[in-house]
């Protein structure tokens, strides 16, 4: 493995021994996959970490989590966006709870409520290195506006580093989204039982199915804001003095990476080109 990695980060250099763009992507890919295969792996352990393996403790476990996830939402429906909030709190400790922030069009909505009600919560912001100025000035000025205790979170650095050499948001923004965003946030989601995220129904046809809460790979997921409209979020925002992000008056609606956004309504400036509306850390 390390003879592999020395070869692919030697590459430029030796001229007798260069390594193509496809074989640098495949040589990637089993690399990602072996470290996950390492790290996941323990003696006599092999089939009950396999992600297709069920056990009998496994299927009562997610029976559970299924049961507690639609006694979730029959309590929450009736909850206002800050009493579903509170609630949260009530029913789950506070450093069992992680929140997750793009700072992207207009993530002031959800960031104003938690810092009025749980002014200590950590918010996690996902760096992957090809956000727009406007955002990090966005985050950098909710952040203080707000008094938020942010953390960055970002992938290894030659992970990176092989997705800005490889241009892979040209070529294969899954795989781009999946270095960048994916991975390190998985790396995360283990020390936690509820993720926090600020979507809402109306932002994309896959958001439209969803409901408050649910069960998302083994994490709980909360959904706060999920049912509410495109009007009263703006409403919200405006009866609050709160700041949208700075490109939202130049006509983008959504705002993800710089490669891969441009100005649009709703999620239509994603992706362009690509059948792709989500990075994949919500799916």
């Amino acid at each position: 493995m390390i003879i592999l990695i020395n070869q692919i980060s030697n590459s430029d250099s030796h001229a007798n021994h260069s390594v193509s763009i496809a074989n640098y992507r495949q040589n990637l890919d089993f690399l990602l996959e072996w470290a996950r295969l390492i790290s996941s792996i323990q003696p006599d352990t092999f089939l009950s970490n396999s992600p297709d393996f069920m056990s009998p403790q496994n299927a009562m476990n997610n029976d559970k989590l299924q049961h507690t996830v639609a006694a979730l939402n029959e309590k929450y429906h009736s909850l206002t966006i800050d009493e579903r909030v509170r609630q949260l709190y009530s029913d789950f400790p506070l450093d069992r709870v992680m929140i997750t922030s793009s700072f992207a069009a207009t993530s002031a909505f959800l960031l104003h409520v938690f810092s009025r009600i749980v002014p200590d919560q950590k918010i996690f912001f996902i760096d992957t290195g090809y956000h727009f100025p406007e955002t990090l000035e966005y985050k950098r000025r909710l952040t203080e506006l707000f008094n938020l205790d942010v953390v960055d979170v970002r992938a290894e650095d030659w992970k990176h580093e092989f997705t800005e050499k490889d241009q892979t948001y040209k070529s294969d923004p899954d795989l781009c989204c999946s270095i960048n965003k994916v991975e390190p946030l998985d790396a995360l989601k283990k020390d936690y039982d509820v993720w926090v995220s600020g979507l809402m129904r109306w932002q994309s046809d896959h958001r439209s199915t969803l409901d408050i809460f649910e069960d998302r790979n083994d994490i709980i997921k909360f959904y706060p804001l999920i049912d509410v409209s495109r009007n009263e979020r703006d409403a919200y925002i405006k009866d609050h003095d709160l700041p949208f992000h700075p490109l939202v008056a130049k006509g983008y609606s959504s705002i993800g990476c710089v490669h891969c956004t441009v100005p649009g309504d709703d999620r239509s400036g994603r992706w362009n080109n690509f059948p792709k509306t989500e990075c994949g850390i919500h799916l």
